[in-house]
């Protein structure tokens, strides 16, 4: 049985066993993702804790800032907000955005996903100019993770990309029961679902957004890749259809490391085991096994 711990400061505390010891920031964690989306509803718009400070310089540490793209239906705070101030407690510069949607709106991340893909372009080209650094570290959970290789492979942003992280990327689409599915646990989705949701549309096995992705190797020169899924996967189906099968791409599944691990697509981004995999795969030489006995952020 896994042990869930309420408390920020221990799942930090925790992680930190693998992150710099210059963090000097203690920036509030959500517990889960319940607790995530109650607190992106009083203002969509707000950054988690310890994101977007543009001000941030990269550490020698942490030389590349961290660019999080939230999924289908999420806002930044309630996709990234265990991950984002866990990475900015780490010591990381970290950066977050919301698009596809209309500003202010809860449900975001609905608009044609080229569209999307060219405002992450553009963010990322932000950070870049605001940090002063070459290259940037990518994490997408869902249509964010098929963003970021959307805008790696199509639109040529290897160059400005060191390392790719996909939660669940919906690398080859999936069916629409699954993006209803999603649309569950954000309060009014199911009624942007179908023809409100050009995101939606994009992300199906076979559309016209995902053949230019589909053609020929995803996998990008000179981008580290790694790609995370879990077992209990209920929205990029069949499962195990996140994974980029190309030479150099590290695949893995939460329950291959903690069998005892629930973590469903939703609830991804705050997993105790995911979180550690994401450090690991941000600084490769320091990497440490997660706990196994840790269910930190709490269950939903």
């Amino acid at each position: 049985m896994r042990i869930a711990l309420f408390s920020g400061a221990l799942v930090a505390a925790a992680l930190m066993v693998g992150a710099s010891t210059a963090a000097a920031a203690n920036f509030p964690v959500q517990p889960n993702i319940v607790a995530g989306a109650l607190a992106a509803a009083a203002n969509p718009d707000q950054s988690p804790p310890g994101t977007n400070n543009f001000a941030c310089k990269p550490s020698t540490a942490h030389p590349f800032p961290v660019v999080l793209i939230p999924g289908t239906f999420s806002v930044m705070e309630d996709d990234f907000g265990a991950l984002a101030p866990i990475l900015a407690n780490a010591g990381y510069c970290v950066f977050s955005l919301n698009y596809g949607g209309t500003p202010g709106a809860l449900i975001q991340a609905v608009g044609p996903s080229a569209t999307s893909a060219q405002q992450v372009a553009a963010f990322v080209t932000k950070v870049k100019q605001a940090t002063g650094v070459a290259k940037v570290d990518l994490v997408g959970h869902s249509q964010g993770g098929l963003l970021g290789e959307y805008y790696l492979k199509v639109l040529g942003g290897a160059p400005n990309v060191h390392s790719f992280v996909g939660l669940s990327p919906t690398t080859h689409g999936t069916t629409l029961d699954g993006l209803t599915n999603l649309a569950s646990f954000f309060p009014g989705a199911n009624n942007v679902v179908g023809a409100l949701c050009a995101a939606c549309v994009d992300q199906e096995k076979g559309s016209a957004f995902l053949a230019p992705l589909d053609s020929g190797p995803i996998v990008q020169a000179g981008v580290h890749y790694t790609v995370i899924e879990t077992l209990n996967e209920f929205v990029v189906t069949p499962v195990g259809s996140s994974f980029i099968n190309e030479s150099g791409v590290t695949n893995m599944y939460v329950q291959s490391q903690c069998f005892n691990d629930t973590v469903d697509h939703a609830d991804l981004a705050y997993d105790q085991v995911t979180i550690q995999d994401v450090f690991n795969a941000l600084d490769p030489a320091h990497t440490h096994a997660p706990n196994c006995f840790l269910a930190f952020p709490a269950p939903a």
